[in-house]
């Protein structure tokens, strides 16, 4: 749509094209499919982030019509890799790094400078400058409502600081939850004290709060139980189905396993590994007879567990690549492999591929905890087989069974498909719409 007669919403994101991610991909889905539901976006982000990941091939796939406002920043990751040795390396502020990655003494310093003055994050000093041109921004384009996304948790307190000067409805969306999070810096008691205070005045001034699972609200409504069900609205991540390349599904010649994404910390295939040496050790899978295919960035002690395993020859790791060329990956292989933090804060999280996964229509094996919100989405749309990473033996048979339905010629999952189509895109953008609706006519 043009946009000519639509309402305009700013919205505020770090991370947008060319960064790379899921993060990315909620919020510019967000950006373009809100305008079929009345809605122009106006884009205030990072001009110059250190991304994680990058994805050149996503920057057109911004609407033409959409203006991006593009804000400098100042962040401390170079001097961070200088100091740490790490030329050219990308930083991920939301690894949870496990006790063994912090034992060296660089390590230690460099993670109580983060939670002694990095308060809500290390983007921290965007603030001041990313509020003057979202303020700005508002008075050049007759902005209507504002749409923050986090983390990084001060792109909350840059949507609080414009609503609080230009008096708007505020929408704060949340990936993930705040503070005693996952990946939440160990905070002494002074900066943990301040960091809660920032997270109370977002969920408290925000006009309406939308979070990308349930677990992020049940979080919130512990932490504040004073704060009204009502401003608070479940818009789940979901799948664009015109971003998948033209593939047709042809079985590969031996039984080839697909994850995408990143492993770090808790989030490991240790399990997945155990359960197929267990196989091996039962004489019912050898390592020539399976591909194990991981796509992505894999912090070291993954990588030495994949170096020691039996089926090390079977498996292919390849780099982080553009966002068609993942999807593609997991649409020519017999199986997706979905692994969720080894943790237990992770039974409510639901990523965001999960829904990709879901799209692309091949079964999916899920190591996620018995119960979890990632078991019950695998349930309700039959998409596969969900096991938690405690259940070597019940891996075991998921991926034996799966092989042996695969080599006899029968389907090893049959989703519903008007439950999978529930998850597009389009459907949370239009979601977040009629929530935007509402405020307007509120105010």
């Amino acid at each position: 749509m043009s946009g000519v007669s639509a309402k305009k919403v700013l919205v505020i994101a770090y991370h947008f094209p060319p960064g790379g991610g899921p993060g990315v991909q909620r919020v510019l889905k967000h950006v373009t499919y809100l305008r079929d539901a009345g809605w122009q976006p106006v884009v205030l982000t990072v001009e110059n982030g250190d991304f994680p990941a990058r994805d050149e091939s996503l920057l057109a796939k911004i609407p033409a019509d959409v203006r991006v406002e593009r804000v400098p920043i100042n962040e401390p990751y170079t001097l961070y890799r200088r100091f740490m040795g790490r030329k050219g390396a990308a930083v991920d502020v939301n690894v949870n790094k496990s006790s063994e990655q912090r034992s060296g003494w660089k390590e230690q310093l460099s993670e109580w400078i983060r939670a002694t003055f990095f308060i809500p994050d290390a983007r921290i000093a965007w603030l001041r400058p990313a509020t003057r041109r979202a303020v700005e921004l508002i008075r050049e384009e007759g902005i209507s409502a504002i749409y923050s996304s986090s983390p990084p948790y001060t792109c909350a307190l840059i949507g609080r600081n414009t609503h609080r000067a230009m008096k708007l409805p505020w929408v704060a969306s949340f990936r993930d939850p705040w503070t005693l999070f996952l990946t939440t810096p160990d905070r002494w008691w002074l900066p943990a004290w301040i960091d809660r205070a920032l997270e109370r005045t977002v969920f408290t001034e925000a006009t309406a709060v939308e979070c990308a699972w349930q677990g992020i609200i049940d979080d919130a409504r512990g932490k504040y139980p004073e704060l009204p069900v009502e401003k608070f609205h479940h818009v789940p991540n979901g799948y664009d189905a015109s971003d998948f390349p033209t593939i047709d599904y042809t079985p590969n010649s031996v039984f080839t396993i697909t994850y995408t994404g990143s492993m770090y910390g808790r989030r490991t295939p240790k399990a997945l590994l155990e359960a197929l040496e267990l196989l091996h050790t039962q004489g019912r899978l050898e390592p020539p007879s399976i591909k194990l295919r991981l796509v992505g960035r894999f912090g070291d002690d993954v990588q030495q567990m994949l170096t020691a395993s039996t089926f090390a020859p079977s498996i292919e790791v390849i780099d982080y690549v553009p966002h068609q060329e993942s999807i593609a990956h997991l649409m020519r292989s017999e199986m997706s492999l979905l692994i969720v933090d080894d943790a237990k804060e992770s039974a409510e999280i639901v990523p965001g591929k999960v829904y990709e996964y879901l799209g692309v229509g091949r079964p999916i094996l899920a190591l996620a905890p018995r119960g979890s919100a990632i078991e019950t989405l695998i349930h309700e749309t039959k998409a596969g087989v969900s096991c938690p990473q405690s259940d070597v033996a019940g891996i075991a048979t998921a991926v034996d069974q799966a092989v042996q339905r695969w080599k006899d010629g029968l389907p090893i999952a049959s989703p519903l498909l008007n439950e999978v189509r529930k998850y597009e895109r389009r459907e949370s953008a239009a979601q977040l719409a009629r929530i935007l609706d509402h405020l307007l006519e509120r105010s």
